[in-house]
């Protein structure tokens, strides 16, 4: 089955898709994500929704867990293997609103986590959160707002260097895709320059006012995530260290400016669901 092309709306931005098998519900969130302005594409399965993703590289997926052929914690273990659809967020919908699944859904790499039955203005006002929030923002996803004009300086630790504005991550010249969450953790930790943040402060750098409801532990499965990406070691950190009981910091060392770091780029791999690991 083939993701489906919606009519044409006001918004000229890359399209929300919702992916669920359910058709009920793909139309009510359709529905109101149309009425908002956005553009919508549907996928009614696993396949379709990576073939979506390829095909129109949207702004953000509504993702069901449960779906026919291939369930939406595969899709987005794709999603995130892949380099340069690997930072879309992802909204992920489930009947199965306990904290285990919310933490086992993050875990894969979700954004954010709404439990079913749910209510269709909740739904937009999370796109809308997910996309005001997430880094180069471009007119259309920022609600109310134009992105900041000023020049961010990369800032460099160790071999890894960051650069704000482009949304950007090189390790030793290599690119390190990062999901928007990730990339907003590493950037406020590196920027508090040593010192400690804790759960709460960065939730509130992450989601902002709209953090309310979201899991400490939240924070916790992202970080690990962010250094199973960075190859960094838990207890002999080059990035990212652990203050037990309070909350994280940048590990030792003088975090500084940086130039451009030139260096090859690793080409993108294409969306598979099933690799050899």
């Amino acid at each position: 089955m083939h993701a489906m092309t919606s009519p044409p709306s006001r918004s000229p931005d890359r399209p929300i898709l919702v992916v669920d098998d359910d058709a009920k519900i793909v139309r009510l969130v359709r529905t109101y994500l149309e009425r908002d302005g956005f553009s919508v594409v549907t996928a009614a399965d696993g396949p379709a929704a990576l073939q979506a993703i390829e095909t129109h590289r949207p702004a953000l997926v509504v993702l069901d867990l449960m779906l026919p052929e291939l369930d939406g914690r595969a899709v987005i273990r794709a999603v995130r293997r892949d380099e340069e659809a690997g930072a879309t967020p992802i909204l992920m919908l489930s009947a199965r609103g306990s904290t285990v699944d919310r933490i086992a859904g993050l875990e894969d790499g979700a954004d954010d986590y709404l439990p079913k039955p749910f209510s269709p203005a909740e739904l937009v006002l999370r796109v809308r959160s997910i996309l005001r929030r997430s880094a180069g923002a471009t007119r259309g996803e920022v609600e109310g707002g134009a992105p900041a004009t000023s020049r961010r300086a990369p800032l460099a630790r160790a071999d890894l260097v960051v650069d704000p504005d482009r949304h950007e991550v090189m390790r030793a010249g290599r690119a390190i895709p990062l999901t928007r969450v990730e990339f907003r953790l590493l950037l406020a930790i590196l920027e508090a320059d040593g010192r400690v943040l804790s759960r709460d402060q960065l939730l509130d750098s992450v989601y902002g006012h709209d953090g309310a409801g979201v899991l400490d532990r939240t924070v916790d499965v992202h970080v690990g995530r962010l250094r199973d990406k960075l190859g960094d070691d838990a207890e002999e950190p080059r990035y990212v260290a652990t203050v037990r009981g309070v909350g994280y910091r940048a590990a030792p060392g003088a975090t500084s400016a940086a130039g451009a770091t030139t260096g090859s780029t690793p080409s993108a791999p294409s969306l598979d669901p099933d690799p050899d690991r």
